[in-house]
C-alpha cells in the first residue's frame, strides 16, 4: 500500500473556503479517478509554519496506481487548486509506502 500525503500550509483567510472546497469538490474529484481506495483530512496542530497546516492523505494499492494518477489526473486537479486558492497556499507532496513492523 501507498500513501501519497499532500502537506497543504494556508493563508488562515482562505482556511474555511479551502476545507468546504476540499470536502465537497477536491476530495470527490479525486476519489472518483478510483486510484484511492481511502483519503482523510488532517489539521496539524503544532505547525512550526505560519498559517494553516492541514495534511490530505490519500492511501493507494501500488505504485503503479499512483502513477497512474499522478501522469492523468494530477496535472489537471492541481491546476484547479492553484487557479481557485492563487497565492493562499503552498503545498508539498510526498510519498510513502506502508512497511509493516513486526
Amino acid at each position: 500500500m501507498i500513501l501519497y500525503n499532500v502537506t497543504v500550509i494556508l493563508d488562515e483567510s482562505a482556511e474555511q473556503d479551502w476545507v468546504k472546497w476540499m470536502n465537497e469538490v477536491h476530495v470527490p474529484e479525486v476519489m472518483a479517478t478510483n486510484c484511492f481506495v481511502s483519503s482523510r483530512m488532517l489539521k496539524v496542530l503544532d505547525s512550526p509554519n505560519e498559517g494553516v497546516t492541514y495534511c490530505m492523505q490519500y492511501i493507494a494499492a501500488n505504485t503503479e496506481i499512483y502513477e497512474r494518477y499522478k501522469t492523468e489526473f494530477a496535472p489537471a486537479l492541481q491546476a484547479d487548486a492553484l487557479k481557485k486558492f492563487e497565492n493562499k497556499f503552498v503545498a508539498f507532496r510526498t510519498l510513502m509506502e506502508f512497511v509493516d513492523i513486526k
